[in-house]
């Protein structure tokens, strides 16, 4: 996360990861805006490139190769991304409403969503066609049609309904691949069956009649059936009916004319008939002036053009441009889009025919050509240079407005001690919106604040202790305040106890004021929702203003004395038993290097937000003889923890360990979390350690974790159902390591096997 000490005087935020947004991303990181907050909204972790998708499809690029990664692109532009759905949007209050998360304010927003063909206008369609846009929902669909196709028993039949340009690439590049496929297999490759549906009287209507007559040609060498004239009535499971005809098949894909979503006209602004945001020359839109669209999403009232990919890119440069000028104050530049430009359409296999204008090319060498194309503008967004930013503030070129001026020039002048608490009104706003869950051992919290709060301790328990507070590791505040509580209530888990209280401890970036309640209200609003899951009530804490964001809570447990779990209790025979997987050390250094791929990111996130409370009573009811929760001093230095009070060896086994994905990529490019050297210094006490220091996964004994899973000694005959349990309850890379081993005459207590 970056730590920009330049106040937030006004938030950017882009609704998707479009082709156009890339492009704003890459080109506000290369050149920032002081003063403004950057962020990303977006379902996907990776943005698919259209130009590339026939050729995933076909087989000729993997799929890190036709995607974009979102999260080290908009890291690079100093973003938050935000992995979430928006549904929803008020331009008068100006708040994006997403699926998942609090309400995100924007004081510019920019919309590059993408379309999806309409299937609501043929009966029957929805949910008995698989349609190709978005993109990103498709590919993992085609990964479950080819699995059906392949398994398929005899003949299989497949209709593509949609005979523009995207109909028919698409249509050879699914029939190249299932051929291949099915040649692999020594079967039949002409047992799929393919028949193209268009409505028109020919396919490709926004291309030359050559290009048209030689796709014509490939359709019918290849064996597709193509019917023209031929509109879809209606759908049935199986059954597609059109020109009064009846026609099964086993898969219908739909690559129909597009639409927009819903929400758009829904938030009252101005829309076509078929829904898309009516913009004007420099891509704002016609009724509210601090709104933006481009790509599919997006109608150029005076220049009219086709949903195509080649006019999203093209938009990207001319947005980025408008948006700084928005923010500025400035007058914005009008942009108008070519009306005759290149398309390079694929074949399904390594050929290619070029259209432009009036004329048309095809060969292997039109491929070579697309192919090296699509490769440079992927490298574009995917090898991004490390940058040097510059933190000053902008208030000279008319970023700040008379108002925000006088508020900075208050900034920087920030008083220390009780001074730098967040102000009352901001705090008194941010609270009232939590809901703390209601304990009846909580006498004086936040339903009635005082100077302290006043909870009771039920006769015959014990209280447990805690404190944790740490540094956002991650650029959303929502997600963040879920990770922070959860790493705070690890230990009172680890011991065998049951939270009861928790006070946070916040350190939040001045700022104007408004930027500021923001932030606290999302990051409490993750923290509530973990701690009111766990039944923990919040009482109370303290809040004050720094240079970056940080979070920890004060927990207070309860717990039966003799039920109490500690790190000693290890017995000779017992298995160690990891309940999550490790990694996230090494997989956020990468990330803060823009080296870490999302979907790596996400799973990390996933792992660290699921609770340990079932875990610990899991481990609890299988009789587990000692435990802690792995966090900072990694798997190592919580083992030595453990075997030294127990007077016990231990042997763990590194294939055994579960790993986060991309974990051990990244430990193998040197990648090491900051902490990573401190715990090594522990390495003297692994036995036969020159040996053992060869292993690919060595590293990982000492990455740190943040809210990292539980480590425990489990009875050897209890240890199975142990493990069975807790995989039903959701951990599902839970796993034995190790066992434990009676104590040696050595001085290291640790054995390591590879």
């Amino acid at each position: 996360m970056k730590n920009n000490s330049t106040p937030i005087v006004k938030d950017l935020v882009l609704v998707g990861g479009g082709h156009s947004h890339v492009a704003v991303l890459k080109r506000f990181g290369m050149k920032p805006l002081a003063g403004v907050r950057l962020t990303l909204i977006c379902r996907d972790l990776q943005a698919p490139y259209s130009g590339m998708l026939p050729g995933f499809i076909a087989g000729h690029y993997t799929f890190d190769e036709a995607h974009i990664e979102l999260g080290p692109l908009a890291s690079f532009a100093g973003a938050r991304f935000y992995h979430d759905e928006v549904v929803g949007l008020d331009p008068v209050t100006k708040v994006i409403q997403c699926a998942s998360r609090p309400p995100v304010p924007y004081d510019v927003l920019s919309i590059n969503v993408g379309s999806a063909p309409i299937t609501s206008d043929v009966p029957g369609a929805e949910g008995n066609v698989v349609p190709v846009k978005p993109i990103d929902s498709f590919v993992e669909a085609w990964n479950r049609l080819r699995k059906r196709i392949l398994s398929h028993a005899g003949p299989a039949r497949i209709a593509i309904v949609g005979g523009g340009a995207g109909g028919v690439e698409l249509t050879l590049a699914l029939q190249y691949r299932l051929r291949q496929i099915l040649a692999g297999q020594d079967r039949d490759r002409t047992a799929i069956e393919f028949h193209l549906f268009t409505d028109t009287d020919d396919i490709m209507p926004t291309h030359n009649r050559f290009v048209r007559a030689k796709f014509r040609r490939v359709l019918a060498q290849r064996g597709v059936q193509l019917h023209t004239n031929h509109r879809v009535e209606r759908v049935a499971p199986g059954r597609l009916i059109s020109a009064g005809q009846s026609h099964s098949f086993d898969e219908i894909l739909w690559v129909t004319m597009a639409g927009a979503p819903r929400w758009l006209d829904e938030a009252g602004l101005a829309v076509s008939d078929e829904g898309f945001m009516l913009v004007n020359d420099s891509l704002q839109s016609t009724s509210h002036d601090d709104v933006f669209a481009a790509g599919d999403v997006a109608n150029m009232v005076n220049h009219p053009r086709p949903k195509s990919g080649v006019f999203a890119v093209r938009q990207g440069r001319p947005l980025a441009d408008n948006l700084r000028r928005q923010l500025l104050g400035r007058r914005l530049r009008p942009f108008r889009p070519q009306r005759q430009f290149l398309s390079l359409v694929s074949t399904g296999d390594k050929y290619a025919i070029a259209s432009h204008s009036a004329w048309a090319l095809e060969g292997r060498l039109i491929w070579k050509w697309k192919d090296w194309i699509d490769r440079r503008f992927m490298r574009k967004y995917n090898e991004l240079p490390e940058m040097a930013t510059d933190d000053a503030p902008d208030i000279a070129r008319g970023l700040a407005d008379a108002d925000a001026l006088k508020e900075i020039s208050a900034i920087a002048m920030r008083c220390g001690g009780c001074g730098a608490k967040v102000g009352a009104t901001v705090l008194q706003r941010a609270l009232s919106q939590l809901r703390p869950v209601e304990r009846d051992d909580v006498v004086i919290g936040l339903h009635e604040p005082d100077d302290a709060a006043v909870v009771t301790v039920p006769e015959g328990k014990v209280m447990v202790h805690t404190v944790d507070s740490f540094r956002a590791i991650v650029d959303d505040p929502y997600v963040f305040g879920r990770i922070a509580a959860n790493h705070a209530l690890g230990d009172i888990y680890a011991m065998g106890g049951e939270p009861q209280t928790a006070l946070a401890i916040v350190s939040i970036p001045f700022g104007l004021e408004a930027k500021v309640e923001d932030e606290l209200s999302q990051m409490l609003a993750g923290a509530i929702e973990v701690l009111n899951a766990s039944g923990t009530a919040l009482v109370g804490g303290h809040t004050s203003e720094g240079v970056e964001l940080q979070l920890g809570f004060a927990i207070n447990g309860l717990a039966d004395k003799a039920m109490l779990l500690r790190k000693a209790g290890m017995r000779p025979g017992d298995s160690i038993v990891l309940t999550k997987p490790i990694g996230t050390g090494t997989l956020f250094a990468a990330d803060m290097r823009q080296k870490a791929k999302g979907r790596w990111i996400a799973k990390a996130v996933e792992s660290m937000t699921q609770s340990n409370q079932e875990g610990a009573r899991c481990l609890i009811a299988h009789d587990a003889t000692a435990c802690t929760d792995v966090t900072g001093f990694g798997i190592l230095g919580h083992l030595v923890e453990m075997t030294k009070p127990s007077e016990v060896d231990v042997e763990v086994e590194l294939s055994a360990m579960p790993i986060l994905d991309g974990a051990e990529e990244m430990v193998a490019e040197g990648i090491f979390s900051s902490l990573q050297p401190q715990n090594a210094r522990l390495r003297c006490a692994i036995h036969d350690l020159e040996n053992v220091s060869q292993y690919p996964r060595y590293p990982l004994l000492f990455d740190p974790q943040t809210a990292g899973g539980l480590l425990a000694s489990v009875p050897g005959e209890r240890t199975a159902d142990c493990l069975s349990e807790l995989r039903e309850l959701g951990y599902t890379r839970a796993g034995v390591i190790g066992r434990v081993l009676p104590k040696s005459n050595r001085l290291e207590p640790v054995t390591v096997l590879a």
